[in-house]
């Protein structure tokens, strides 16, 4: 079976507060976009209970139990007891890594939908969210797709009415961000903007596209104050004067991207933007 799996961004993220555990309680609207990962699942019977293999078209990207998508295979498994073990993953990596769109949790949520397929277990989204839980904080939300309103530790979803469609420019730097360095440096007392979370929901609710747009934030950027905030920042100025009606860093980044209602405009931006380093997308909400 082939699968796509795609990209996640992030409309909102907001952090509540730093839980007794350690971790930090997430309040996040996400959405889908057009740009995926293709993925084709082979259940191969003679291996059974073998362990999964996986073949990627970056030779940088681990092929064996590390990888997400061989961590959803063992994930089934042990939850179904279908012997589905020693299948075979091949992945067509389309999504930039490490970039704060969620493309390893993306790739572990197809796999698990097309087991879902391919053994008749029929589990409803609900319960493979649930399986998925164990493998990465976003699968459950990349499980469910769409527009969603993510919370917890990012484990709890809600399905959301649909963003009106729009066609989305994505702009990934060519610098990495690290996930527990942002974490470590954000103080929930001390952040000065959050996003208008209840008032992106009511223009949700309403179908407003350009009030949800206004009321995007991400509050990671207030942490990255050097040269790649400053070059995040540019990014989203870039995208803002091109006719972008919201503009936003996705997941801890360093992915920006902006929202349009112009195809012609969102070509303009896509176009300034290829002249940066790194990776430009041009891209529509799924």
């Amino acid at each position: 079976m082939t699968v796509s799996a795609p990209a996640k961004i992030n409309l909102t993220l907001d952090i509540l507060r730093r839980r007794e555990d350690g971790y930090h309680e997430m309040q996040m609207v996400m959405q889908t976009v057009s740009l995926a990962d293709e993925l084709t699942i082979d259940r191969d019977s003679t291996t059974g209970d073998g362990a999964p293999r996986v073949s990627t078209n970056r030779s940088y990207l681990p092929s064996d139990g590390n990888n997400l998508a061989a961590a959803a295979v063992r994930a089934f498994a042990q939850a179904t007891g279908i012997p589905v073990g020693g299948c075979i993953i091949h992945i067509e990596k389309r999504i930039p890594v490490c970039a704060g769109l969620a493309g390893g949790s993306s790739d572990a949520a197809a796999v698990l939908h097309a087991l879902n397929t391919l053994t008749g277990a029929g589990y409803s989204k609900a319960q493979l969210a649930e399986i998925g839980r164990g493998v990465g904080a976003d699968v459950p939300y990349c499980v469910w797709g769409g527009t969603a309103l993510a919370e917890g530790l990012g484990e709890r979803i809600t399905p959301l009415n649909t963003l009106p469609p729009c066609f989305v420019v994505l702009s990934k730097p060519d610098f990495p961000i690290s996930t527990p360095e942002l974490f470590a440096q954000i103080d929930c007392t001390r952040i000065r903007c959050r996003p208008d979370t209840a008032g992106f929901l009511t223009a949700l609710g309403q179908g407003d596209l350009y009030g949800a747009a206004r009321r995007m934030y991400n509050v990671f950027e207030d942490v990255l104050t050097d040269r790649r905030g400053a070059e995040i920042q540019e990014r989203k100025h870039i995208l803002i004067e091109h006719g972008s009606i919201g503009a936003s860093m996705s997941g801890t980044g360093p992915s920006v991207f902006g929202l349009f209602d112009r195809e012609d405009a969102a070509q303009a931006a896509f176009r300034a933007l290829q002249g940066r380093s790194g990776e430009t997308f041009f891209c529509r909400t799924i």
